[in-house]
């Protein structure tokens, strides 16, 4: 696991995940032209209709449904 800190709507937060998440986040942010912390806030705030998952959950969950979007 690897932790890193991130600004989610003004406030420090810090998100711990696998190297290859994150690696994964990266790339995800880069192609959809937003910074890291904006691509994590958006995920955030889609899980506001679930708020017993955890956002590093939430995370996962994001990638994992955009690499089974992909051809």
């Amino acid at each position: 696991m690897r932790k890193r800190s991130l600004t989610l709507n003004g406030h420090r937060t810090s998100l711990a995940l696998e190297p290859e998440f994150w690696d994964a986040l990266d790339r995800a942010a880069e192609e959809e032209g937003l910074s890291l912390a904006g691509l994590v806030a958006s995920i955030d705030e889609a899980r506001l209709a679930r708020p017993d998952q955890a956002l590093s959950s939430a995370v996962r969950v994001y990638l994992l449904n955009r690499a089974q979007r992909r051809p």
